[in-house]
Parts: C-alpha cells; structure tokens; sequence
C-alpha cells in the first residue's frame, strides 16, 4: 500500500509533515481548549509538538499512514493535520479519518473539507470497506465533522488505548448510496 500526499480540496493541499512542522504545531498544542482531549497530559507544548510530529513520520515508516499538513492554497499557512491513521478499537484494526486544526481555523469548514478528501481516498484506492472516526464523548466539533463526514455514531463505549471514545463509522455502500444521490440530485434539476 502506498500512502501519497499532495491530494487537493477547494482550498487545501496536503504534504507529509517533516520535523520541523513541530514549530508551527506548539500553537495548537499551547492551547488548553484545543488539546483538552488529547492524551498527553503532563508534556510541555513543545514536547507534545514534537511527538505528535513524530508519531506521524513513524506511521509513514510502518505503512500505517498518519496525519499530513493541511495547507492553504491561498495564503500557504499552515492549518491543520489531517489524515488516515490505522488504529486498534474493541481489538480490531480500524482505518480512522483524522483530523486537528489551529485554532484561528476552526469554524471555517477545513476540518470537513479534509476529513472528506481523506474519507474518499480510502474508499477510491479500496484500502478499507469502512472508515472510522474515534471521538471523546465531549469532543462535539469532532462529532459535527463526523457526521458532515457521512459517519453515523455505531459504539458510544468504543474500547482506544483503555478508555471509552465514541466510534463514528462510514461503509463503503453507505458512501456509494451518498454519492450516487448526490449526482442523482443534482442532474433532476432543470437547468
């Protein structure tokens, strides 16, 4: 399996991340809203950037994809992460959407855009027959991207890393039957 970058939104471009993405990435992770779901409690900023950063080259490595750079088409910033992540839920492996923003970026649509571009390449190189979104029970912005994503809530007491997390899932037939009505919606229209 060949994991690729460079894929293109309406607004995005991703690119694998290198380390020195971590300096960008100490925003988010100084933020006490941003990170208040994530598990790496006790870690300083900096600390938490270059791990995250790194998790994601070892993916690479391991062939267990990881999270890539959402970049701005427009301006070149730097916004997010997004990207497939292989994970281990209620002992099985999953292919998991995933997906973080800076801040500044949040409420603007990037976080859908992505996590669609990212659902769609797994389902049009048939890498999964289900794509997945592991979700903390308080995280509601991540609940609303999964569900703009397609995803319907399956396992509210979903078993990552020993605790509990909301599983959102999407199949491959719940995929087709969207985008087949989608394009039937749009072509019954008189134009």
């Amino acid at each position: 399996m060949q994991y690729t970058d460079r894929l293109e939104t309406a607004r995005l471009i991703t690119r694998f991340l290198t380390p020195d993405d971590a300096a960008v990435w100490v925003e988010y992770c100084s933020d006490p809203v941003a990170t208040r779901f994530t598990a790496m409690e006790g870690k300083t900023p900096e600390e938490m950037a270059q791990e995250g950063i790194a998790l994601s080259l070892k993916r690479y490595k391991e062939n267990s994809f990881g999270l890539q750079a959402l970049i701005s088409k427009e301006t070149g910033a730097f916004i997010g992460k997004s990207g497939l992540l292989l994970q281990e839920v209620n002992g099985e492996n999953e292919i998991e959407v995933g997906y973080h923003l800076l801040p500044k970026y949040w409420g603007k649509g990037y976080a859908s855009e992505a996590a669609q571009k990212f659902r769609d390449y797994a389902f049009e190189r048939h890498l999964t027959d289900s794509v997945v979104s592991i979700i903390h029970a308080h995280n509601m912005p991540s609940k609303k991207v999964a569900v703009r994503n397609g995803m319907k809530l399956v396992d509210p007491n979903a078993i990552f890393r020993g605790k509990e997390y909301e599983l959102f899932r999407i199949t491959r037939k719940e995929w087709e039957e969207q985008k087949t009505f989608y394009w039937s919606s749009l072509f019954s229209h008189s134009f």
